[in-house]
């Protein structure tokens, strides 16, 4: 772990891929994240991070995040946001959350240091740190899940008993709101949601204001230089004509779960979240074989001929079965020719707190978890 700079948009690129890989089909789209840092670097910012040793324990950080759903809208949606006047956006992702850190800040009258991701993904990794960027303030090289999430408190803050709120919200459309105070995680997710579902999307929202102290006990250190040398790793390997798929799982420990084409793609935007089911049917190799993938936001359970096979906390990937780029559930579109991946969860996750809120049956799945280097060594 240490300080790194993007200073090339071929490294832009490298980070955001890698980001996308562990996004598990969530955390954003990442030409979105391309964006949001190819436009810092064309600005002359320096675009990067510091290791979290970096950041004195007495500072003050804080973990700026987008709230929402990711699903595409609808010309029914779009009428109604019409009728409401939110036609003309004045805020960019990267905008949003800066403009929740500088909120935040103005709320509590703290000064703050440094910024935290609450995620890895396309999108929701690259803004934070470009929201660092547009407030003078270092990025940290962690993350609070190793993964992307679909609710707030399925993150290492919320294992370790740290407080979440208050917390600040701006929307696309330049509305500001506040939770204050809230009953539990559960609310403040609640409550997020429909203050972003109310603006039709994303909301950029900030909260998690910890001291250096308090970030350093409960991060998960070096997952953005991680996500950028997997990133770099998939293209050096493609570019090289190796297999990237084969690169993955040996520097991961990851499992190949199969490979096949998406023949149905099952989605639907409720609650503020992108929730669906992709079917694979199995072809070469995995011929005979029908993976189905559910997700909310991300991918959280996956079946092989209707039978679990993995959950979440572990992280089930699809990447290109050519190229190993992964894909965000939002572009995975019926006829890509794919490959399944697993990952162990993070060792921040490997606990029964962690199983209660992001195994299956938090998500009203009537089966327990099962860690996928058992369900592997059962194959």
């Amino acid at each position: 772990m240490s300080t790194k700079e993007l200073k090339t948009r071929v490294e832009v690129e490298d980070f955001v891929r890698g980001c996308t890989f562990f996004g598990t089909g969530g955390g954003g789209l990442p030409a979105n994240g391309i964006d949001s840092l190819m436009t810092e670097i064309a600005k002359g910012n320096h675009v990067g991070w510091v290791d979290s040793s970096e950041i004195p324990d007495d500072a003050m950080t804080v973990c700026p995040f987008l709230m929402g759903s990711i699903a595409p809208k609808t010309p029914e949606v779009l009428g109604e946001m019409e009728s409401f006047g939110l036609t003309k956006p004045v805020n960019k992702e990267k905008e949003r959350l800066a403009k929740a850190v500088a909120a935040l800040s103005k709320f509590t009258g703290q000064k703050i240091n440094a910024v935290v991701p609450i995620e890895l993904g396309g999108a929701n990794t690259p803004g934070p740190l470009a929201a660092g960027i547009l407030n003078g303030i270092p990025c940290v090289d962690g993350d609070y899940t190793g993964r992307a999430i679909p609710e707030i408190q399925q993150t290492t803050p919320y294992l370790n008993e740290k407080a979440l709120w208050p917390v600040a919200s701006v929307d696309e459309f330049g509305d500001v709101c506040y939770i204050e105070e809230a009953v539990n995680y559960l609310m403040v997710e609640r409550v997020g949601k429909l203050i972003a579902s109310g603006a039709y999307g994303l909301a950029g929202q900030a909260g998690f204001l910890l001291t250096g102290k308090e970030m350093k006990d409960v991060i998960i250190p070096g997952t953005l230089t991680q996500c950028y040398e997997v990133g770099k790793m998939i293209r050096e390997t493609r570019e090289a004509g190796g297999d990237p798929i084969a690169a993955v799982l040996e520097k991961l420990g990851a499992w190949k779960i199969g490979t096949g084409t998406v023949t149905r793609k099952e989605t639907e935007d409720k609650l503020g979240y992108y929730w669906g089911t992709h079917t694979i049917t199995g072809a070469g190799e995995s011929a005979g074989k029908t993976y189905k993938i559910w997700f909310k936001n991300e991918n959280h359970v996956l079946w092989e001929n209707d039978k679990p096979l993995v959950t979440s906390p572990d992280i089930i990937v699809v990447v290109n079965a050519k190229t190993g780029e992964p894909y965000a559930n939002p572009v995975l579109a019926e006829g890509e020719e794919v490959c399944v991946l697993a990952l162990k969860r993070r060792p921040q996750f490997d606990n029964q707190r962690a199983v209660d809120i992001l195994g299956p049956r938090f998500f009203k799945f009537d089966f327990d978890y099962v860690p996928v280097e058992e369900r592997m060594a059962g194959r």
